[in-house]
């Protein structure tokens, strides 16, 4: 239980929340990119994330991630173009 106490600490800090707001606004921006792929988003992100905190950079990857799989979507409803390629 502990853990978990600390887990939520660190997730919910207000560091942790701005990462976490600015990775899902530019993974939504991947995701609508054509091309683009989820993966992709993160992989070129990456490099961002060497001189961050582990478990920041991590809740910014999983923003960018989440948050392009469902902006792929934007471009295949309005466009009728694939967004962004099954994970």
């Amino acid at each position: 239980m502990e853990a978990l106490l600390v887990a939520a600490t660190n997730v919910f800090s207000p560091e942790a929340l701005l990462v976490l707001v600015i990775g899902t606004i530019v993974g939504l921006f991947i995701g609508a990119l054509p091309g683009l792929s989820s993966t992709m988003g993160v992989a070129l992100c990456i490099p961002i994330t060497f001189g961050m905190d582990p478990a920041i950079a991590l809740v910014l990857l999983g923003a960018i991630y989440c948050s392009s799989v469902f902006g792929g979507s934007i471009t295949a409803i309005l466009l009728r173009t694939p967004g962004t390629d099954a994970p």
